[in-house]
């Protein structure tokens, strides 16, 4: 049995940073429960080969903790990790980290007005507030295709890369092109015998401005106030991508047209090139980059299949148009379940009430953060906090500082914890939804996964970065119930 006074679920970017901003706020009695054996998150897990950022550097960390080291404008995964590491031991978060502490069920005590949180080896903890920083792409998702389990080779998903299966001579199939397999596809390619790839809908892709940082850059890096120059001139750069989101779906065109011009140049090939031509809007569904995609899938030891998959067999897999495709690995490159990534999860709040009755119509939060009926808990990259232009670490820090703020607001009044209103939940809700159903997300009937099953975007913020941050600034107490 423990009791801290705020227990914290995952320690990726968005529990660090909440670790990080509780203790500068004076509040040491927390811990972070990790289910694995180590920080990181997705940078943790995901080490497929090839995995980096695909946001510059410079803006993918915190900007209390800026990074002049990197070695290129887009880090490898392996550095993004050791800079959480980092951050973790420079703040004093590491002490509180407690490994291998899967979370099972959270329940909310409508007596004691506390949290109980258990964890999968039967551990419970009291807790006056729990901080929900699970990230939203953990959970690995696979396509329903018959006969997926009868495969008799090596099978796994990019996420759960099986680094004791080696490539080199077998014929690979890839499942998916999103922006896991756009990174690894061109690793893999050269070794393997022949690599298979099918693509359901072709990515809308963009060059990838990458490269190394020199040692003299990293030292002009090292002087007072150039990293955080580059990084504000990175930062107000990504941002003005935010126009074809947030303003009108024409705004895409410049985008639209770059990516043209990049699959031009780089696939020679009438026929190739119209089977990676997208039909839908730019931005509808998240806009990859690459500069050495295109390339991999011109190899003669590469193909590209565009039938939809009918079946998989011991060792083939039978596409639509009735061809068989002999392979002796698959890899899933499908993502990651978004929308319902608490499906499973038991998550019971006042009355009782279940995360899954809460959200039955629909995933929603409070500017992503609070749920109406689950009193102190606090989602970190909740509903409709994701980005499609610029770096969630930006949205990560804006939500970290309201929850501090908050917990600031129970201490002022005293109160054991605060509920947002149902009405003010529904009211930022439809403001939401007015202003993301003209957008390009809904525009010409585009599938994706940023959609619910009701085809509503739950996943993606409809603005700018910057009016997230102005409008996280202050708790309106109004807007909370606070229960004594």
């Amino acid at each position: 049995m423990g009791s801290p006074g705020l227990v914290i679920v995952g320690s990726g970017f968005a529990g660090i940073c909440m670790a990080i901003k509780l203790k500068e706020a004076g509040y040491h009695d927390f811990v972070i429960l990790e289910k694995a054996g180590e920080l990181g998150g997705t940078w943790r897990d995901n080490t497929y080969p090839g995995c980096a950022c695909d946001v510059p550097s410079p803006m993918y960390s915190f900007s209390f903790e800026l990074n002049p080291g990197w070695s290129r404008m887009f880090a490898p995964r392996q550095e993004i990790q050791a800079y959480l590491r980092s951050c973790a031991g420079k703040y004093g978060v590491t002490p509180h980290i407690r490994y291998g502490k899967n979370v099972s069920a959270l329940e909310y005590d409508d007596d004691r007005r506390a949290w109980s949180v258990t964890t999968e080896d039967g551990e419970i903890l009291r807790a006056n507030a729990v901080v929900a920083a699970r990230g939203a792409l953990h959970i690995p998702k696979f396509p329903e295709i018959s006969g997926r389990e009868v495969f008799a080779g090596p099978a796994f998903h990019s996420a759960e890369w099986d680094h004791t299966v080696d490539l080199a001579g077998k014929r690979v199939a890839v499942i998916g092109t999103g922006a896991s397999a756009v990174q690894f596809i061109p690793q893999i390619a050269p070794s393997a015998a022949h690599v298979t790839v099918f693509q359901r809908t072709p990515p809308w892709l963009i060059p990838k401005p990458d490269f190394a940082f020199s040692p003299g850059v990293r030292k002009l890096l090292r002087l007072p106030g150039a990293t955080r120059t580059l990084r504000n001139a990175i930062y107000w750069a990504l941002e003005t991508r935010a126009l074809g989101f947030a303003v009108h779906p024409s705004l895409m065109k410049p985008h639209e047209r770059l990516a043209l011009r990049h699959l031009r140049a780089q696939v020679p090939d009438p026929e190739l090139r119209r089977a990676l031509t997208p039909d839908y809007l730019i931005g509808c569904k998240r806009v990859l980059i690459s500069s050495d995609y295109y390339p991999a899938l011109t190899r003669d030891d590469v193909s590209l299949v565009t039938d939809g998959i009918i079946e998989i067999r011991e060792r083939s897999i039978i596409d639509a148009a009735g061809v068989e495709h002999e392979v002796d690995v698959i890899i899933y490159g499908t993502g990651f379940k978004v929308v319902d990534a608490l499906a499973d999860q038991r998550v019971a709040g006042r009355g009782g009430l279940t995360i899954q009755d809460a959200w039955k119509d629909g995933v929603e939060a409070y500017y992503g953060i609070a749920t109406s009926g689950f009193p102190n808990l606090f989602f970190l990259l909740g509903p409709n906090t994701g980005l499609g232009h610029n770096s969630v670490v930006f949205m990560i820090e804006s939500q970290a500082r309201y929850v501090v703020e908050c917990l600031r607001l129970l201490s002022r009044t005293q109160a054991r914890a605060l509920d947002v209103r149902t009405e003010a939940q529904r009211a930022f809700n439809r403001r939401l939804r007015a202003r993301l159903d003209p957008l390009v997300w809904n525009a010409g009937g585009c599938h994706s996964w940023y959609l619910d099953e009701h085809g509503v975007n739950r996943t993606i913020w409809p603005g700018f970065t910057f009016e997230y941050w102005a409008r996280t600034r202050r708790v309106r107490p109004d807007a909370y119930e606070l229960i004594y």
